[in-house]
C-alpha cells in the first residue's frame, strides 16, 4: 500500500494491525516494526533493557519519517516565500501620463 507524500511503504496490513492492537495514532509506515516490538515488551515484562534491537529499529524508523516530513514541509514554505516576494518589476503607485 502506497502512502502519499512518503518515500516509505506500508508493510503491515490493516487487519495485522488490528489483530496486534495497534493504537490508532500508531499506524503509520512504521507499525510493522512496533508490532515486534510490542511483543517483544510484553514477553519481557516491559523491562528497559530488553528488545533493544526492535525499540532502535521502530525508533529509526519514525524518525526518518519526521526528518522526511519537515524536508517536505520547509519546501512548501520556500515556495511560499518565493511567490510572496515582490516582483522585480513594481506596478508604480503613480501612473506615468502621456504627456509626462
Amino acid at each position: 500500500m502506497e502512502v502519499e507524500g512518503s518515500s516509505k511503504k506500508m508493510i503491515a496490513t490493516q487487519e495485522e494491525m488490528v489483530e496486534a492492537r495497534v493504537p490508532l495514532g500508531y499506524r503509520d509506515q512504521c507499525a510493522h516494526l512496533l508490532i515486534p516490538l510490542n511483543k517483544c515488551r510484553q514477553a519481557e515484562f516491559f523491562l528497559p533493557w530488553k528488545c533493544e534491537n526492535e525499540r532502535h529499529s521502530y525508533e529509526k524508523c519514525e524518525y526518518e519519517l519526521v526528518m522526511e516530513r519537515m524536508l517536505q514541509m520547509q519546501k512548501i514554505r520556500e515556495k511560499e516565500a518565493q511567490l510572496k516576494q515582490p516582483q522585480s518589476h513594481p506596478i508604480p503607485l503613480i501612473p506615468k501620463t502621456a504627456n509626462a
